[in-house]
């Protein structure tokens, strides 16, 4: 089975292409929507993040995200940490999932492939992107943020020129009709390629 990385910075549209694959039949792995759950879930996660943020990690609702955000986002010693307890924990959730997949690929959907120089881990890997001011109108409009905060995540992110050169694949996601015809032109690929695995 061949495993593809997906990615993309804030306000590409990686999660509209993920969807878009799942429609023709691709298991999509949501490594976001995965880490809040094990960062909720998992035993070992919580103990972990507990004994490196305090208590305050965690309060009756389950996860303290304010909390976290505010302790790792000024230090990013801490969130390299943080990052260091939930990514490896994510990643060998993401194999045991993808061992039962009946498919000849699988996704994963996951933000940062190349800012943590993971791209070995898959077989591929398809890079979405869009012009920053749109990314940004996107974010503003989808999370009601200010823009100078979105402008401040994309600025810890790699630009898309760099990734471009480390991605396989690149889909710009500008026009969803294109977008979509791209998708199913990959699949194709993915599916004549994914033998070789």
């Amino acid at each position: 089975m061949m495993i593809v990385g997906l990615t993309g910075g804030i306000g590409s549209g990686k999660s509209t292409v993920a969807k878009m694959f799942v429609e023709l039949g691709a298991p999509v792995y949501d490594s976001d929507k995965e880490a809040k759950k094990l960062m909720a879930t998992s035993t070992d996660v919580k103990t972990a993040i507990i004994k490196l943020l305090g208590d305050g990690a965690y309060n009756d609702d389950g996860l303290n995200r304010s909390f976290i955000a505010e302790k790792v986002f000024k230090d990013s010693g801490l969130l390299e940490k943080l990052n260091g307890i939930v990514h490896p924990a994510v990643r060998k959730h993401f194999l045991d999932w993808a061992q039962y997949q009946k498919a000849p690929y699988v996704i994963q959907e996951t933000a940062l492939i190349f800012e943590n120089q993971a791209q070995d881990k898959y077989d591929c890997t398809i890079l979405v992107t869009a012009p920053v001011d749109t990314r940004i109108q996107r974010v503003v409009l989808r999370d009601g943020t200010d823009e100078q905060a979105v402008k401040d995540r994309i600025n810890n992110q790699l630009e898309d020129g760099q990734k471009k050169d480390l991605a396989d694949f690149c889909i710009e996601n500008l026009n969803l009709d294109k977008t979509k015809e791209k998708v199913k032109e990959l699949h194709f690929k993915l599916l004549a390629l994914s033998p070789k695995f």
